[in-house]
C-alpha cells in the first residue's frame, strides 16, 4: 500500500505548482540571477582587440581553449568581466577542505557548527580573492604577450585584474544568494548555465562541420548514440542506491509503549554528485589558464604543460582520472557521507543495523560499505568522463558533448528536479495541516444544543 508521501507525489501536478508561492518566487529568484550571470558574459574587459581575440579563440577552441570557454560560458572567447568564471572559487574550496582534513585549528572549527562554518567559509573567500588575483594577473600579462591588447602597460594590468576579480567574487555571491534563497546549488546552476547556452552554438557548428564532409556522417550519428547512452548512464547510476537496513527497538513513554519499526539508510553510488569532476577540471584548468592566452611567447614550462596537458593526451587522462578518484573518495567521507556523524545520530535515535553493535562498530560497518560502494561509483565517473574525452579528441567533436559537460548538466538537471519536489511536497503537507486545523477549529466553534435547567 502507498505511503502518504508516494500518494502526494503521485498527486504532484501543474495545479499544485500553481499554489506554491514561495517555491514559484524561488524559481523566479534564481532565473533572475541566472539571467545576469549570463549578460555579464557579454560585457568585455576595457583594453582588449576584440578581433585579434576572436581569430585567436578560433585556433584555440580545439585545445584549451575549449575547455576554458566551456566551464566559463563564454565568457573567456570575449573576455567578459566574469572571464575567470566560478573556478578561483573552486579552487580555493578545494584548498580550505584539503587544509581542514589536516590541520587539527581547522578540524576543531569545522566541528563548532554554525560559527565555525562561517569562519571558513571566510578563509575560502579569501582564498578566492588571492587566486582569483594571481590569475586576472597572470591572464593579463598573457594578453599582452599574445598581441591581443589595444594599449598594454601598467593601467591595463590594473584595469584587468580589478575587474577579472569583482566579476568572480560577484560569481560567487550570485552562487550563494541562489543557494539561500534560490532553488538548486548556485554554483553548479552557473556552471551548468555556462554549459547549455553555448550547447546551440556548438550542435550547430557540429552539423556544419558535417555538412562540409570534415565529419563523417557515421561519426555524427555515433556521438549523438553516445551522448544518450552517457545521459541514460548518469540517469541510472545517480538513482542507484544502497539500502542498508535500520531496526528501532520497541520504548516506552509514560505510559504507553511503541513497538520497534524498521527503516532503510539509503547510500548513493556516487555520493558526491557531480563535485568531483567540477574539482578535477578546475585544478586542470589552474596552470592553464594562463598558458592559453600567451601564444608564441610561452616559455619552456609553459609549453611542456600544454603538451603534456592537452586534452587527450595520456598525462592529461591519468592526472584526471586519479583527480576524480581522488575527490570521489574525499568528499563523500568529509563532506557528503561522514560516517562518524551517522552512527552517531543512530545511537541517539536507538537505531542500530541488526547483528552490529551501535557506536563505532557501526561506524567501522558503514566505513567498509561506503568505500566498497565508492569504488563503484568513482569508476563510474571515471568512465563517464574520460571514455567520451578520448573519442572526442580522435574525432575533433566540440567540448559540450564530452563526458564531463553531460554529466554537469544531467546530475545538476536531476538535483535542481529533486529540490523542486521537495518544495512541492513541504507545501501539500503544509496544505494539509492548515486543513486538519480548519476542520478542527469547525467542529469546537458548532452549535451546542440548550443548556439543561
Amino acid at each position: 500500500m502507498a505511503s502518504a508521501v508516494e500518494q502526494m507525489a503521485a498527486n504532484m501536478s501543474w495545479s499544485a505548482f500553481g499554489k506554491a508561492t514561495e517555491l514559484r518566487q524561488r524559481i523566479f529568484f534564481t532565473i533572475g540571477l541566472l539571467i545576469v550571470y549570463r549578460v555579464g558574459t557579454y560585457i568585455p574587459v576595457p583594453g582588449i582587440d576584440g578581433h585579434a581575440l576572436r581569430e585567436f579563440m578560433e585556433q584555440a577552441s580545439a585545445g584549451l581553449g575549449g575547455i576554458l570557454n566551456m566551464f566559463t560560458g563564454g565568457a573567456i572567447s570575449r573576455m567578459g568581466i566574469f572571464a575567470l568564471g566560478i573556478m578561483p572559487y573552486i579552487s580555493a574550496s578545494i584548498i580550505v577542505q584539503l587544509l581542514t582534513a589536516m590541520v587539527p585549528q581547522l578540524e576543531q572549527l569545522k566541528k563548532e557548527g554554525e560559527q565555525g562554518r562561517k569562519k571558513i567559509n571566510q578563509y575560502t573567500r579569501y582564498g578566492t580573492v588571492f587566486l582569483a588575483t594571481f590569475q586576472a594577473y597572470g591572464l593579463a600579462v598573457s594578453l599582452e604577450a599574445g598581441d591581443l591588447v589595444t594599449d598594454p602597460g601598467w593601467f591595463f594590468r590594473a584595469a584587468t585584474v580589478i575587474t577579472l576579480v569583482g566579476g568572480t567574487m560577484f560569481l560567487m555571491w550570485l552562487g550563494e544568494q541562489i543557494t539561500a534563497r534560490g532553488i538548486g546549488n548556485g554554483i553548479s546552476l552557473i556552471i551548468f548555465v555556462g554549459i547549455v547556452a553555448e550547447i546551440p552554438q556548438a550542435l550547430a557548428q557540429f552539423f556544419a562541420s558535417g555538412r562540409s564532409g570534415a565529419i563523417s556522417t557515421p561519426v555524427i550519428i555515433g556521438v549523438i548514440v553516445m551522448v544518450i547512452a552517457v545521459i541514460a548512464f548518469v540517469v541510472f547510476m545517480e538513482r542507484s542506491l544502497r539500502k542498508i537496513h535500520i531496526q528501532y527497538p520497541r520504548r516506552q513513554a509514560g505510559m504507553k509503549v511503541y513497538e520497534g519499526g524498521s527503516s532503510h539508510l539509503p547510500i548513493k553510488v556516487n555520493p558526491a554528485g557531480v563535485i568531483p569532476a567540477i574539482f578535477a577540471s578546475s585544478l586542470l584548468l589552474l596552470p592553464t589558464t594562463l598558458a592559453t592566452f600567451s601564444g608564441s611567447q610561452t616559455g619552456p614550462v609553459m609549453s611542456t604543460i600544454l603538451a603534456y596537458f592537452g586534452p587527450g593526451q595520456p598525462l592529461y587522462l591519468a592526472f584526471f582520472a586519479a583527480m576524480i578518484v581522488f575527490f570521489t573518495f574525499f568528499y563523500t567521507f568529509n563532506v557528503s557521507f561522514k560516517t562518524d556523524d551517522v552512527a552517531e545520530n543512530l545511537q541517539k535515535q536507538n537505531g542500530f543495523v541488526p547483528g552490529i553493535r551501535p557506536g563505532k562498530k557501526t561506524e567501522e560497518y558503514l566505513d567498509y560499505v561506503v568505500t566498497r560502494i565508492l569504488v563503484l561509483g568513482a569508476a563510474y565517473l571515471a568512465a563517464v568522463c574520460l571514455l567520451p574525452e578520448i573519442l572526442r579528441s580522435q574525432f575533433a567533436i566540440p567540448f559540450y558533448f564530452g563526458g564531463t559537460s553531460v554529466l554537469i548538466v544531467v546530475s545538476v538537471s536531476m538535483d535542481t528536479v529533486q529540490q523542486v519536489q521537495s518544495h512541492l511536497l513541504a507545501h501539500q503537507y503544509e496544505g494539509l495541516i492548515e486543513k486538519s486545523q480548519l476542520r478542527g477549529k469547525r467542529r469546537s466553534t458548532a452549535k451546542k444544543g440548550p443548556a439543561r435547567r
